[in-house]
């Protein structure tokens, strides 16, 4: 379909009963999906609005209340089985959708957005180009400005389809029984560390986490502070050492390895988030939450950076850019965050928690 012509998609598609929108990120993948998806259940308001995502993504937007219906789909190498892919394919074709959205670009969730068989299927231009691209989906959104933060980007591919965009929401939800378990673990007003990222080049160093609540504490001695990391074997021999390093009852842990709903009932109760460039930062933005982040300057990250003036993002000039096998891949420690000044971090800490 030609850009004119797009526009015209929502006025073409407003009868529309069921629609799915196909992507299979992660945690903070999920969370920049939500303000689209608050968008097409505003704009189809009769309509049944499905979602295909990853496990864990399927965890985070169960906690966004706009979605009737939610289909994870292993991709994992390890776990993932074609076998399955094929059943739970069979059952989305069966659901007819009038309408398949996809906006990551991936060749994933194009092959998967072209298979289901919806009648109209849109996707985002900005990924890999293929001949077949067009067989399996017919109208593309010109590609977005790369700067734009991804959310962002998703709700102005829906403004490209003809729909009239309000204020963008999160509007996340955590149930009472994870509220209430977060309630003795996590003081009211504690600031909430999040010291690890699915990629060790993304992370703070331990010491400077210990060194900055050592300057805090010098001046607000009775701040407490709730550390979490995820369940995995390396995060969480992270955790032990950082609880070790401090050596300090006012640093709190969570108990066992809690699950994202737990983990945003605990977040919830912060006046401040920090942590790396995670999935964890976006959940904390999309809850209302103060943040300090650390981001180095790779390509496409600003994309990711927390938007508002109630977030700060640390950012370091990166020589790794653009590098598959960098100077700091043999340590797993990016020397470039490691210059993020511990001081500077208290003091960003005492001037923005209240």
């Amino acid at each position: 379909m030609d850009l004119a012509g797009l526009k015209y998609f929502y006025e073409q598609t407003r009868a529309a009963r069921k629609i799915l929108m196909v992507d299979f990120g992660f945690l903070g993948d999920a969370l920049q999906l939500v303000p689209a998806l608050w968008e097409i259940r505003r704009h189809y308001p009769e309509a049944a609005l499905h979602v295909v995502s990853s496990p864990l993504g399927a965890e985070v937007l169960r906690l966004a209340p706009c979605a009737d219906k939610i289909w994870p789909v292993e991709i994992h190498p390890q776990r993932r089985k074609v076998s399955e892919q094929i059943r739970i394919l069979r059952a989305l074709r069966r659901e007819r959708f009038d309408i398949a959205f996809s906006f990551s670009g991936s060749d994933r969730a194009t092959i998967f957005t072209g298979l289901t068989g919806a009648r109209r299927r849109v996707g985002q231009a900005g990924g890999r180009k293929h001949f077949w691209n067009q067989w399996l989906i017919h109208d593309w959104v010109p590609r977005q400005d790369p700067d734009l933060t991804v959310w962002e980007r998703h709700r102005r591919s829906l403004a490209a389809c003809g729909l009239a965009l309000q204020p963008p929401r999160f509007d996340l939800r955590v149930d009472e029984a994870s509220a209430k378990w977060a309630e003795p673990l996590a003081p009211r007003g504690a600031v909430h560390l999040s010291i690890n990222s699915a990629n060790p080049l993304k992370e703070w160093p331990l010491e400077s986490y210990a060194e900055t609540l050592r300057i805090v504490w010098q001046t607000e001695p009775q701040l407490p502070f709730v550390v979490s990391a995820g369940a995995n074997e390396r995060e969480q021999e992270r955790l032990k050492k950082f609880v070790a390093l401090v050596d300090d009852k006012r640093l709190l842990t969570l108990p066992g390895k809690p699950g994202i709903t737990q983990l945003a009932a605990v977040v919830q109760r912060c006046c401040l988030h920090v942590g790396p460039d995670s999935g964890v930062v976006h959940l904390a933005v999309a809850l209302g939450v103060p943040t300090i982040s650390f981001f180095r300057e790779q390509g496409g990250y600003k994309c990711w950076l927390p938007v508002g003036a109630a977030h700060h993002a640390l950012t370091v000039p990166c020589v790794c850019i653009d590098h598959h096998s960098g100077p700091c891949e043999a340590q797993s420690r990016a020397d470039c965050l490691a210059k993020i000044e511990s001081a500077k971090v208290a003091a960003l800490i005492l001037g923005r928690r209240n």
